[in-house]
């Protein structure tokens, strides 16, 4: 059992203010949250001196490459990653060697992830065209959700069949989390401008190859299954202004049943960054136009986009510098996440109040986690120290298996000073403190 701690005199962020208050934590939760806690009632007293204090991160949406991928990543590398960046919980994809398309492969991953993951963990269930009856198995008070790849994918994970669709928006249990784009609109795309430009084909036609054309005719196709079956459905990195017609921002995320996320790298770069960044900026779905960042931005101020995550998905470095058509999709992005939005903070585009709301409160009420996303009496003691020091991304600081990053270079302003997980202090002054290992979320009933 962890040792009590008292956290004295931090601006604690939460649920929409900033107030100096000290944090009680013991047997793991917040015991308690007041201006004046006495120091007699804990182990450890840790003086903040006004530092901010946030709940931690909550990652819906990660790559961590293990089974089957490890010389990318690990479950152990990427969460010591995470919690480097203040993302304390994370949701990881299907898409693995092999797929998680069974309960019974989904809870191995889940056992390495009790051994190795310094975070708390989650894990989907992913679909395939013939899958339909696991999908019905799972309990989603102890899984996060089943995933579908609507666009491209490794192994038999595309679901194209339009009567598997039909059936796991039916029948799924849980909630159902899509990656939108029309596989076949891409395949022609490619085809056209491989033929005009051969071996000159770059990262830049990379937004035209996976347009917004097929993203909206995927969005918008999830959209109406869900709305046909009333299905609970998150889709998953928004990368169009176009789709945003598809989301509501009028009633409370509770009471939402259609939600989106976006991504880091969509706020981030656009369509200009490759030019420098190339296929170190190359996702799917696309960064595409400065015009769609800037609209993705106003969705997340207004509410019309739910939570911010990261589609962290690493790829070697061997990889990544290959040609444009043979190098992978996907970036390593939990350690500088959400350093990347107090960075945008600094430059007024958004609120720690409101970063925090989409990076911890909507997660854990979108997903109905147990007990987590907020600086709550009771609550498991997942919390986050902010310090404000510059720093420049360097390929020495990475925590990622992979060893680069697109932020490679970047000085940011504010950093993460301390994570607690479960209340353990696992990161703390630029180290990794180890000893413990997260805990599987737990899910609220519907």
């Amino acid at each position: 059992m962890s040792k009590s701690v008292l956290l004295k005199s931090g601006r604690i962020v939460n649920e929409g203010s900033i107030q100096e208050l000290d944090i009680l934590i013991k047997n793991g939760r917040i015991e308690k949250i007041g201006s004046s806690i006495s120091q007699s009632l804990a182990d450890e007293v840790i003086e903040l001196g006004g530092k901010y204090v946030i709940p931690g991160c909550i990652d819906d949406q990660v790559h961590f490459r293990e089974p089957g991928l490890t010389h990318k990543a690990t479950i152990a590398t990427e969460s010591r990653a995470a919690v480097a960046g203040g993302i304390t919980s994370f949701m990881e994809m299907p898409n693995t060697v092999p797929s998680a398309v069974t309960i019974e492969k989904l809870e191995d991953k889940y056992q390495i992830a009790s051994q190795s993951s310094i975070a708390n963990y989650s894990f989907y269930l992913g679909t395939t065209n013939s899958n339909i009856e696991e999908i019905k198995r799972v309990n989603t008070e102890v899984i996060c959700g089943i995933k579908i790849f609507m666009g491209s994918s490794t192994g038999d994970m595309l679901v194209d069949d339009p009567r598997a669709l039909e059936d796991i928006f039916h029948y799924s249990p849980a909630i159902i989390t899509t990656h939108c784009e029309d596989d076949p609109m891409i395949k022609e795309n490619f085809q056209k401008y491989l033929k005009e430009y051969g071996d000159d084909l770059s990262a830049n036609y990379h937004p035209l190859i996976r347009s917004e054309e097929a993203c909206y005719k995927s969005s918008s196709y999830a959209v109406s299954l869900a709305k046909k079956y009333n299905s609970r459905l998150h889709i998953l990195h928004i990368s169009t202004a176009k789709e945003l017609e598809l989301f509501r921002n009028d009633i409370p995320l509770q009471d939402k049943r259609i939600t989106a996320e976006a991504c880091v790298h969509h706020l981030w770069f656009s369509d200009k960054d490759y030019d420098t960044k190339g296929n170190f900026i190359k996702w799917n779905p696309a960064v595409k136009k400065e015009s769609d960042r800037d609209a993705i931005w106003q969705a997340v101020n207004s509410n019309i986009i739910d939570v911010i995550a990261t589609d962290h998905a690493p790829h070697t470095l061997e990889e990544k510098i290959s040609s444009y058509a043979k190098a992978p999709s996907g970036g390593p992005l939990v350690q500088h996440a959400l350093v990347a939005m107090l960075e945008q903070m600094k430059a007024g585009r958004i609120s720690l109040e409101k970063i925090v709301e989409k990076m911890a409160h909507h997660p854990a009420i979108l997903f109905r986690i147990k007990d987590r996303g907020f600086i709550r009496e009771g609550y498991f003691a997942d919390l986050v120290v902010l310090n404000e020091i510059p720093h420049k991304v360097t390929r020495d600081s990475l925590l990622y298996k992979c060893g680069w990053s697109p932020f490679e270079g970047q000085i940011f302003n504010y950093g993460v000073d301390t994570t607690f997980v479960n209340g353990n202090i696992v990161y703390q002054n630029g180290q990794i403190i180890e000893g413990v290992m997260g805990q599987r979320l737990n899910f609220n009933p519907e």
